[in-house]
């Protein structure tokens, strides 16, 4: 297997694991997890950024998706409600 054939199958992973993440973001109904599972999909693109030999945007990718705007997000989270309504 050549070196281009590895790092697109590794590409790819990477990218269905986004997408999985991504799913699992939009449908859970605990607003904990959802944000915990943004975090992921924001490391995972991070993964990506730097897999495509950007590291500066992977680096601010991993700083503020994955760090300020879940810390922001996990901080509303606890000043309301945990669980999403039912409507």
């Amino acid at each position: 297997m050549n070196a281009l054939t590895l790092d697109m199958t590794i590409q790819a992973i990477i990218l269905l694991g986004v997408l999985i993440t991504a799913y699992l973001t939009i449908r859970s109904r605990d607003l904990l997890v959802a944000a915990l599972m943004s975090a992921a999909m924001s490391l995972l693109l991070s993964l990506e950024f730097y897999s495509l030999h950007a590291p500066d945007v992977a680096i601010a990718e991993a700083a503020v998706g994955a760090g300020v705007v879940t810390a922001l997000v996990v901080y509303g989270i606890a000043k309301t409600e945990r669980w999403e309504g039912r409507e």
